[in-house]
């Protein structure tokens, strides 16, 4: 059995930043490979603008070539929103440890998560840093230096910001979709 970080997200759409944190994720010596799971819908979330078999198609693009990346379909095959421990509890019955990947600004809800406190006894939160939010002492910090987001590229597609090996398609997709309203 292996370390895993898992790193779930709506990556709506996957950029460059998703990017960074898998290759920072990879260096901790500790982790042996790094689950990607998309949400079918955020729990927090009413609509995603990327339909998930398509954001699913996308990460496994852009991992399909780092061996220590896995990108599970498990929270797409369920069809509705699933909550973190559902998915910690689906992946404990493959591998003895996990490290589960947040971003800084979900510490101030990560109380109000379906099961936080059995979650909080079955992983090892890791938190990557984002708008400048301080992380608390516990938390295993991950600074990737790297402003960007989800919301922001909708809003404002920017190439260089997206995954080159898809990025052509994730334009196409969000201009004829006039995905840019939150």
């Amino acid at each position: 059995m292996e370390t895993i970080a898992l790193y779930g997200g709506s990556f709506d759409p996957p950029h460059i930043a998703h990017e960074a944190l898998v290759k920072a994720l990879l260096e901790i010596k500790e982790i042996d490979k790094v689950i990607v799971m998309p949400t079918y819908l955020n729990p927090f979330k009413s609509n995603f603008f990327a339909p998930s078999e398509l954001r699913l198609k996308w990460l496994r693009e852009i991992f399909s070539e780092v061996k220590e990346v896995e990108v599970s379909d498990y929270e797409v095959r369920q069809n509705k929103k699933v909550p973190s421990i559902q998915s910690v509890k689906h992946l404990l019955k493959r591998f003895k440890k996990i490290y589960l990947v947040i971003g800084a600004d979900n510490l101030t809800s990560l109380h109000k998560w379906e099961g936080f406190d059995e979650l909080n006894n079955l992983v090892t939160f890791i938190v990557a840093q984002r708008d400048r939010v301080d992380i608390p002492d516990g938390y295993i910090s991950l600074n990737i230096d790297i402003n960007i987001s989800s919301t922001m590229l909708r809003e404002d597609l920017d190439r260089t910001k997206l995954p080159s090996k898809c990025a052509d398609e994730i334009i196409k997709f969000y201009q004829g979709n006039k995905c840019n309203q939150e």
